[in-house]
């Protein structure tokens, strides 16, 4: 299967926000986009998306992504209105418990914000016998803010070498030369830097620290990893958790998706990308970015990679896919049916047309079409 034309994403920004306990809500499942279960169940088609369904029950445990986690609530409720037999428990505890989680064998499928890593996919065949394997399927986009709290500031650019050098507590005042330089004009206090980082696992530090490592390797010599690696800063639970920091800390910098910026009204860095103009987090310009990303998953995998040194007009670099990891063979026979019926649902036209509402991008039709295959062929 070749996919190694570019991913483009329309409208991109998450509307992620942490949810604590289990979204727990019933629905039922097929094995296929006909609506035959593994059992002979007969099928019903629902008014609610033209979600497919079969008779038999069956309960559905997965974990993983905050970022992705109003985006499940939402789909899980419809499901919920089609189906009336299988109950679907969604525990957003964030991608590095979820992939955990499920490389354990306690869930049918986990929310990632990075793909699995080689030796993962390894495990993975403990769990997905009879020659499977875990799979990485991208189900929705978004970009990552770097918000700040620095009274008096309202407009600030920074650049990845100097974002490494903040994070890693080399830079540590506001009136840093090197933020001078890329603020001319502005009038920068003393303040010291205060920079916030997750305390978590978390799929969202794995894509910031790619970016920091893949637009400034001389800055940032760290392996992009889900816990963070730089030196110094303050950590804090979950994106919601670094975002109430900023808010409530002059001089503090963080990382979390959009959506955590919007809804705390936090202003966020323009990044220079070497571009004619320093690009600012949004919907459009996150898309731009991504436009660029490539599959780098092998056989039914379909990871991306970004380029997160683009200098394209209009690109914002920092950006983040979450995937639904699922074994391509191997599943439980219980749950292989309402896992099929359900990232059936997510991935059709009918689940990725409610994204856009909650400020998430919508798959395009050529990663669309891979990923339903691939959903498709799961046995």
């Amino acid at each position: 299967m070749k996919f190694q034309r570019k991913s483009r994403l329309r409208a991109l920004a998450f509307g992620a926000a942490a949810i604590s306990g289990a979204l727990v809500l019933t629905a039922c499942g097929s094995d296929n986009n006909a609506g035959t279960s593994s059992s002979g169940g007969s099928s019903n088609t629902a008014a609610a998306g033209n979600i497919t369904c079969a008779g038999k029950q069956a309960n559905l445990l997965a974990s993983g992504s905050t970022a992705q986690a109003n985006a499940m609530q939402v789909w899980v409720k419809n499901y919920m209105q089609a189906c009336p037999n299988t109950q679907i428990n969604y525990k957003p505890t964030g991608s590095g418990a979820g992939q955990t989680e499920f490389l354990q064998g306690s869930t049918a499928f986990a929310g990632s914000d990075s793909a699995l890593k080689p030796d993962q996919i390894a495990q993975s065949k403990q769990v997905c016998p009879g020659g499977g394997q875990a799979i990485d399927l991208p189900m929705v986009g978004g970009a990552i803010a770097v918000g700040y709290n620095l009274p008096g500031v309202s407009n600030l650019v920074l650049d990845a070498p100097t974002l490494a050098k903040i994070f890693n507590a080399q830079i540590t005042t506001w009136n840093d030369p090197a933020i001078k330089k890329l603020n001319p004009g502005v009038t920068l206090p003393s303040t010291s830097i205060q920079a916030f980082h997750r305390s978590d696992s978390s799929g969202t530090t794995d894509n910031f620290t790619a970016y920091l490592g893949g637009a400034a390797p001389s800055a940032w010599s760290y392996p992009h990893d889900k816990a963070f690696k730089g030196k110094g800063g303050q950590s804090a639970a979950g994106s919601s958790g670094v975002a109430a920091q900023v808010k409530q800390t002059p001089g503090a910098i963080g990382y979390f998706e959009l959506s955590y910026a919007t809804a705390d009204n936090l202003p966020t860095v323009k990044i220079n990308t070497g571009a004619s103009q320093a690009v600012e987090a949004s919907s459009a310009t996150a898309s731009k970015a991504i436009a660029t990303a490539k599959r780098v998953g092998t056989g039914n995998d379909l990871a991306l990679k970004f380029d997160y040194a683009t200098n394209v007009e209009g690109a914002y670099p920092i950006t983040l896919v979450t995937y639904e990891i699922v074994c391509d063979k191997g599943n439980k026979p219980a749950t292989l049916g309402a896992t099929k019926s359900f990232l059936t649902y997510i991935a059709s036209d009918a689940g990725q047309q409610n994204l856009s509402s909650m400020g998430y991008a919508p798959l395009p039709a050529e990663i669309a079409t891979e990923v339903r295959q691939q959903i498709n062929s799961l046995s």
